[in-house]
């Protein structure tokens, strides 16, 4: 695919030092819509992990000692060149990724917001003054981690490697970035040419598309600092206790089996169009979907005939080629995920209103009523087209549906009683929820993350940042050393 960042060879690692032969082999770049080879990139192994983080650390501390208004350009030009290689970018998210134009357009403004976001940061101030005692200053101020280690997913790869490289490097830090190898142009190679295009010093930035090894490898290395890591639950828990025995710090934003509560006094029309937009996006491959529709009996029925009326109106097909709403799953194995947690909850008497069949990668947006507790349709992250409908009594059994299970990432609510929902907002178990929106919903300037078993606490956006990707330092000065008494 003809590239204006990119050179004609992806076949490499690449830092803003330049690009270098991986010793993990290589992989192809397929677009999932077509099944054709885009391009050939370069894996890293355990080797090439320790070389960047090596070379890393040692441009981190130069990089961390320039001003201020030295990061904040860097940061400032990145978004500029997004802004003029804009189709490039598109063009990899939409055939790389699967991503409809919209998805992918949408994902660019996040990015944008994420590098302005960033580029704030340097200004801001970095410390305070402490009370003082006589003859002594005392000073908080925070420095930088060091290196940081970002582990990055398939589904929103640009955003979500964005969100954390950003920020860390307008801290002063240096990053080694390990994108998922099925979408590592969009999710990395485009970053770090990005960047080099931005002017960021040699070595601050690594991005180093591999597998499980390679990620393995930046989560053990001891010059790694901290681990920032989106993905799913079982990976994230991995890695927590390998960082944990090492004493690192480490940032999981991890995935979510999010509720879609529906209220009797909801309008209809609106709540289905909420419901289709909240599991179908992507095709249901966001951590943010929505994995259960827990709807009061009173509406249950006209919710589901619109719902499934709205999924079979929904186009599915090439993302690049059509103008569709869906566009394809990432590979088979999602594809047969997706497909054998639908079969199941059938088996178990679930009934499939719209969908439930595909083509190739094309998995029609489906809607599932009856679905119970018992089944995976209720249990498990989907990550697909899928709207599982749940049927309740009444908004005291939502809460309890809603709250069932180890994620707490995104709840949503759907009513004609705003206030009123805001104290049924306080008793979900989940770490953002959105009255009359959308589950799936992103914001650069504020405290994104979940709870439980969708993240270890850790917040993304603004002024949050600075607790991510920077440590507290106290200094105390005396004018004159004093001998201190036992």
């Amino acid at each position: 695919m003809a590239s204006l960042l990119l050179p004609d060879t992806l076949d490499g690692v690449i830092s803003s030092a330049g690009w270098r032969r991986p010793g993990g082999g290589s992989a192809d770049v397929v677009e999932p819509a077509t099944g054709q080879v885009l391009a050939k990139v370069g894996l890293a192994d355990p080797d090439d992990v320790r070389r960047a983080t090596r070379l890393a650390a040692t441009a981190q501390r130069q990089w961390a000692s320039a001003g201020h208004r030295d990061r904040i350009s860097v940061l400032r030009d990145a978004a500029d060149l997004l802004r003029v290689h804009r189709e490039e970018f598109t063009e990899w998210l939409v055939r790389e990724s699967g991503s409809t134009r919209g998805k992918a357009e949408f994902e660019i403004e996040s990015v944008l917001d994420e590098l302005h976001v960033a580029a704030g940061l340097p200004g801001q101030p970095p410390g305070h003054f402490l009370p003082p005692t006589p003859g002594r200053r005392s000073v908080a101020h925070r420095a930088p981690v060091g290196v940081v280690g970002v582990i990055s997913p398939w589904n929103v790869p640009l955003v979500l490697s964005m969100r954390a490289v950003a920020p860390a490097l307008a801290l002063g830090n240096a990053v080694v970035l390990k994108p998922d190898p099925r979408t590592a142009v969009c999710g990395g190679l485009l970053i770090a040419r990005l960047f080099e295009e931005a002017g960021l010093p040699d070595s601050v930035l690594h991005v180093l598309p591999g597998t499980a090894v390679a990620g393995s490898a930046l989560v053990d290395d001891p010059v790694v600092s901290m681990i920032a890591f989106t993905g799913s639950t079982a990976v994230g828990r991995a890695i927590g206790e390998r960082a944990g025995r090492a004493l690192k710090r480490v940032s999981l934003e991890l995935g979510g089996n999010n509720a879609l509560l529906v209220l009797a006094d909801a309008d209809l029309a609106a709540a289905a169009a909420i419901g289709a937009f909240s599991s179908f996006f992507h095709q249901g491959q966001v951590c943010m979907a929505a994995g259960r529709h827990i709807v009061l009996d009173a509406v249950a029925d006209s919710y589901a005939e619109l719902l499934a009326r709205r999924a079979n109106e929904l186009a599915v097909g090439d993302p690049w080629r059509e103008e569709v709403s869906l566009g394809p799953l990432i590979d088979t194995g999602q594809l047969k995920r997706v497909s054998d947690i639908v079969a199941e909850s059938v088996a178990g008497g679930a009934r499939v209103l719209a969908g439930g069949t595909y083509r190739d990668l094309y998995y029609a947006p489906t809607v599932l009523d009856g679905v119970t507790p018992e089944m995976p349709a209720f249990r498990e992250e989907i990550f697909g087209p899928v709207a599982p409908i749940v049927r309740v009594r009444d908004e005291e059994e939502a809460i309890e549906v809603a709250n069932t299970g180890e994620h707490g990432l995104v709840a949503a609510i759907v009513t004609g009683a705003p206030v009123r929902a805001e104290s049924l907002a306080d008793r979900l178990r989940a770490g953002m929820v959105h009255i009359n929106d959308p589950s799936i919903e992103d914001d650069a300037y504020v405290p994104f993350g979940g709870l439980g078993a969708s993240g270890n606490g850790s917040r993304h956006g603004a002024l949050h940042h600075w607790d991510e990707f920077t440590e507290w330092r106290w200094i105390t000065t005396r004018n004159t050393a004093v001998s201190p008494a036992f």
